[in-house]
């Protein structure tokens, strides 16, 4: 794995040193987009607007529009605009991990300690396991500032996972969502009984990424040239009224939720 930032993590007046890794892989396939007509390869460039030419990576640079004018940044600039986030990720404070909701989660990434920071970072991995608490703090990655959650994973390492600011939620009071009318006493028993019998204790291992293994499994039959016959979905059913007494009834008999009580 390649890392993707390099500083240190500041635990009150103790720093460690870390490198950040991306603790994520995409499973999706990767498709190319292709013209219709010919199947060629379809390559996007980074071309110039006034001269119609192509630009090398190492000739871009950003910039930011002022007045009809485009303000050139640079490396020393984003570190100027603060310079101890962009190589220090400094604990502002320890919280429950459940009093953060999960809209605010964005990316996990992997903490590996650098040389001399293995003691310090195995502390504070059991120090967070003990009192069950996770750090908060900002720090600065690919050039924006980011808010990070350090939690232990598995008793072993410590994951930072990236957290949204409040002001990227957006407001929901445009949805057209149900008046707060109590649900019928009857239907909330019944529906909290279909809970209980579903419910488990989370396996990660039982979700697995099938679509995409099923779309496999097309592309090798079309590569032998056999033809695929689709079934088709049926369509979502609206503006009918459920019965919600007998549909909680008939779910609490299926065998699913037999098998898992």
């Amino acid at each position: 794995m390649k890392a993707i930032w390099n500083g240190a993590i500041g635990f009150g007046l103790v720093n460690i040193p870390v490198k950040i890794y991306s603790a994520t892989e995409t499973t999706k396939l990767d498709l190319d987009m292709l013209d219709k007509s010919d199947f060629s390869n379809i390559r996007f460039k980074r071309v110039n607007e006034t001269t119609g030419k192509e630009v090398k990576w190492e000739n871009i640079v950003k910039g930011y529009l002022m007045d009809d004018k485009y303000i050139i940044l640079d490396e020393e600039d984003y570190e100027a605009a603060s310079p101890e986030k962009s190589k220090i990720l400094s604990i502002d404070q320890f919280v429950k991990e459940s009093e953060v909701d999960s809209v605010y989660f964005e990316n996990p990434y992997y903490l590996e300690p650098q040389k001399n920071g293995e003691n310090a970072y195995r502390l504070l991995l059991k120090a967070l396991a003990k009192t069950e608490m996770v750090g908060i703090g900002t720090f600065v990655l690919r050039e924006s500032e980011a808010i990070g959650m350090i939690r232990p994973y598995k008793d072993d390492v410590l994951v930072l996972n990236r957290l949204r600011f409040a002001q990227e939620i957006r407001d929901y009071s445009d949805l057209k969502i149900p008046a707060k009318k109590p649900p019928k006493s009857a239907e909330l028993k019944m529906a909290v009984s279909l809970i209980e019998q579903l419910s488990q204790e989370f396996d990660p291992e039982m979700y697995k990424d099938t679509y995409s293994e099923s779309l496999m499994k097309i592309i090798k039959q079309k590569a032998k040239g056999k033809n695929i016959k689709a079934k088709k979905a049926e369509p979502a059913k609206e503006g009918k009224v459920i019965d919600l007494m007998a549909q909680l009834k008939a779910s609490l008999q299926s065998p699913k939720s037999k098998n898992a009580s």
